[in-house]
């Protein structure tokens, strides 16, 4: 399984919701401090765009240097329809600075040097040093998850329902079976119906790409049929 930081840091790179959170900045709209793009960088710590104009950013700017606390607080919910869509939670904190020239014209880049972080999702929840975040490589196939569950979801619903002769007597009367969760190590699905469960088919070995997933899917469909 993926560990607490490569989870973390696959929901950094991710485009899951994301909300900066500063001390005495709680009267400002939400939507100003919600950074439009993110990265970590090679010391593990994160980059956060923002309006040049927005609150955070002036926060920043006027704050001396490792003074300024915030919380990255980050939401995951599943790109299909299904019970309780929220797969998991991520918040990364630190201390907030600003670094000029580094992004175009009317935004500003700052950086939140990492202190500790923190990861509650599918897998369970666990704790992550900066170091481990630093270390750690978000999954290849984050980039594509949404695209490829919602594809699952509308081209190979018949497929994804023979699924349910893997599970045995576990599989009951469940109604449906909905893609929940991919990443390199296998397919995370929920199913519905009596009663609603997760069920978890990892892969023969851990997909590199797409193409390596295709055949590692064609595998698993043919072991359920």
């Amino acid at each position: 399984m993926p560990s607490a930081a490569e989870r973390t840091r696959t929901l950094v790179q991710s485009t899951c919701s994301a909300v900066l959170l500063v001390p005495g900045l709680e009267g400002a709209h939400p939507w100003q401090s919600v950074p439009e793009a993110r990265t970590v960088g090679p010391e593990g710590d994160l980059f956060l765009e923002f309006l040049a104009d927005a609150p955070v950013v002036r926060a920043a700017t006027h704050a001396q240097d490792d003074e300024l606390t915030a919380v990255l607080e980050i939401t995951d919910v599943a790109p299909v329809s299904v019970p309780h869509r929220i797969r998991g939670r991520a918040r990364v904190s630190g201390w907030l600075t600003s670094v000029p020239g580094m992004t175009r014209p009317g935004r500003m880049m700052l950086r939140l040097e990492t202190a500790e972080a923190y990861v509650d999702d599918l897998w369970g929840a666990g704790g992550v040093e900066p170091e481990e975040l630093k270390d750690a490589a978000a999954d290849p196939l984050a980039v594509h998850e949404t695209e490829l569950l919602q594809h699952l979801h509308a081209a190979h619903g018949d497929q994804l329902r023979t699924l349910s002769t893997l599970l045995g007597e576990r599989a009951g009367e469940q109604r449906d079976v909905v893609p929940l969760a991919l990443d390199r190590f296998g397919l995370r699905v929920r199913c519905t119906g009596a009663e609603c469960f997760d069920a978890r088919f990892d892969f023969p070995e851990p997909v590199r790409d797409v193409t390596e997933l295709r055949r590692a899917m064609h595998t698993l469909f043919e072991a359920a049929r």
